[in-house]
């Protein structure tokens, strides 16, 4: 008889069910040997490993049948445990297979079998095993575990730490010679032959050499820059070769978590990190939206506190306007309190605000004007660093016309340099070149021109050249068209930036004056539409607004309290001082206290 044939025969053998009903008799006898025959053929492991898995299988289903006991079951497996040092393993795989089975089944009768025979069987198959093979909440039935939930957590943190988890170890401290001479790559005197190719085949040497990270490599050349800000025609290059090499998003996700960093309540983000960021928006290495998602505070939390700005100035011009029965003022010092926690507390660091300062130092109007579309008007620029920073952008921009058509005769004046930048708005040379930027940019300042009085001469100065050649010129009806657009435009910020900044000016009456000669030129239905406006809506456009409108009404109350016969003079002085400011409004309150004096006067005679 041949050994294929002898293979072929026991491969159909399988358990019988005669063995059962004389189990003590003959059956377990029958039982063993057929184990021992299969386990002999070890050349077929075809044959040897799953007719084993399938005899004990069927002797562990019959089991859970009720059809033979468990204590008879674990006598037969523990004689049949010798034949194979794998026995143990190849019972636990039934047990296992068993497990799924009987877990689906709605008999219980038949799961209880099958753990008790689990039971019966413990000595055969050690712990370790089962705990591998066997579902969690059978080994709580068995006694095995203690809690299945809390052993499948730790099973799950074991297994994700020895197959999921990443060893690295290629940090700053674990190669200090790799990063050490990327450091002194990107560190050395760029003022000679070196280019950022030549620089970048390095750094690949390097990472290729020392296994470095390129993700982290990719943040120490950030790092660098921020230390170097005077090297942009290097490092731009640089990382912008460098990010062919890596993923999209790397650059962004890299900068996020460098802003991430500084979030912390008491965190301030270093104006390095801005720049960089702005400049790396400018040459379109990153897009606006996908850093703009890092940044904190959330457009909403912006929106609130602008409403709340705007509350406040109401109510202090509501308290402004009440009339103190008690001949006791307010008290001051709860006023002091007020003004000293005002000045304690630091405002929390706005990282959108910071960018957008960035990008206007740096001359990208173009992203600096989306983010503040996506916030309130007027919200940034009142902010004293942004404004003056949009100041300074337009005296780039507006240098070479106003040297052209605004200097006044005899005068010298300081040049201000371009912006060295080629990615910078260009700066105008003709009225028609305002229309690109310099219009938009001085209606997104608003009244926050105050701050810079030098540039409100400047604006008001080209404006009264404008309308001089405006008033003298016979042109064409095609450039006609044109000029009148251009007038038009020159009414609009008057209205809308000129006259409000004057209001929020202390009292400059070199500034009234200025103004009033560019005013002068316009026609006089234009004028006094710009006065009713001025008196009328733009108080109530900005939350200063509100305030100076009140704080001069309460000023001027005070002054008319106060004048008699002897003081004509030294009050009328302090009211004129007023009028330069805001003369709509205190000529109306000195017209309308005038009437009423007379009227008065008029009942008296009566």
């Amino acid at each position: 008889m041949s050994a294929e044939w002898c293979a072929a025969k026991m491969a159909v053998m399988v358990f019988h069910g005669d063995w059962l009903k004389n189990w003590e008799k003959g059956g377990k006898t029958d039982f063993v040997q057929l184990c021992r025959s299969l386990s002999e053929n070890r050349g077929y492991n075809d044959v040897t490993f799953k007719d084993i898995q399938q005899v004990l299988y069927e002797l562990a289903w019959h089991v859970i049948k009720g059809n033979l006991k468990q204590e008879q079951a674990a006598s037969a497996l523990s004689d049949v445990m010798e034949l194979r040092d794998d026995m143990s393993s190849i019972l636990a795989d039934v047990f296992c297979v068993l497990d799924i089975e009987t877990s689906c089944m709605e008999e219980k009768s038949k799961r209880d079998h099958f753990t008790q025979l689990v039971l019966a069987c413990l000595y055969l198959v050690s712990d370790t095993v089962l705990k591998e093979r066997l579902d969690p909440e059978t080994l709580e039935s068995l006694g095995l575990v203690k809690q299945s939930q809390q052993f499948n957590q730790k099973s799950v943190k074991i297994k994700t730490k020895l197959f999921y988890k990443q060893q690295k170890f290629n940090l700053l401290r674990e190669e200090n010679e790799g990063y050490g001479k990327l450091f002194t790559e990107l560190g050395q005197d760029l003022s000679g032959n070196l280019t950022s190719d030549l620089i970048l085949e390095n750094i690949k040497s390097l990472i290729g050499c020392f296994n470095l990270d390129p993700n982290r490599v990719l943040d120490i050349i950030l790092e660098v820059y921020e230390c170097r800000p005077e090297h942009d025609d290097f490092f731009v290059p640089l990382i912008e070769s460098y990010m062919c090499m890596c993923e999209l998003q790397t650059l962004c996700h890299i900068l996020g978590f460098k802003f991430k960093f500084y979030q912390e309540p008491n965190g301030e983000t270093p104006s390095s990190l801005y720049r960089v960021a702005a400049i790396l928006l400018q040459n379109n290495l990153i897009e606006l939206d996908d850093l703009y998602v890092h940044l904190l505070p959330l457009d909403a939390n912006i929106l609130e506190h602008h409403k709340r700005e705007i509350f406040e100035a109401k109510q202090i011009a509501r308290k402004l306007t009440l009339v103190v029965l008690s001949a006791d003022k307010p008290d001051e010092k709860e006023k002091e309190k007020e003004k000293e926690e005002e000045k304690n507390e630091k405002p929390p660091d706005n990282q959108k605000l910071g960018l957008l300062e960035a990008l206007l130092k740096i001359g990208d109007w173009y992203h600096a004007q989306c983010i503040m579309d996506q916030i309130p008007p007027f919200y940034a620029t009142s902010h004293k660093s942004i404004a003056l920073a949009l100041c300074q952008l337009i005296h780039v921009i507006t240098e070479p016309l106003y040297r052209r058509v605004g200097v006044p005769k005899g005068a010298k004046g300081a040049v201000i340099p371009s912006l060295k930048n080629e990615r910078a708005p260009k700066p105008v040379e003709t009225f028609e070149d305002l229309r690109k930027e310099v219009f938009s940019m001085l209606c997104y300042l608003g009244p926050h021109l105050w701050h810079d009085p030098i540039l409100f001469a400047k604006v008001v100065r080209i404006g009264k050249a404008f309308m001089k050649e405006h008033s003298s010129d016979g042109s064409k009806p095609e450039d006609k068209e044109k000029m009148d657009s251009l007038v038009s435009c020159f009414l609009s910020i008057a209205d809308q930036v000129l006259l409000p900044s004057l209001t929020l000016m202390d009292s400059n009456a070199c500034m009234s004056e200025e103004l009033w000669g560019m005013l002068k030129t316009f026609p006089y239905q234009y004028r006094y539409r710009l006065y009713g406006q001025w008196k009328n809506d733009t108080y109530s456009s900005h939350p200063l607004l509100v305030k100076v409108k009140a704080q001069t009404i309460d000023r001027a109350k005070y002054i008319m309290k106060r004048l008699t016969k002897e003081n004509v003079k030294p009050s009328g002085r302090q009211i004129g001082k007023l009028s330069h400011s805001n003369p709509t409004i205190l000529f109306d309150y000195v017209c309308v206290l005038h009437s009423l004096i007379c009227s008065q006067k008029l009942q008296l005679l009566r």
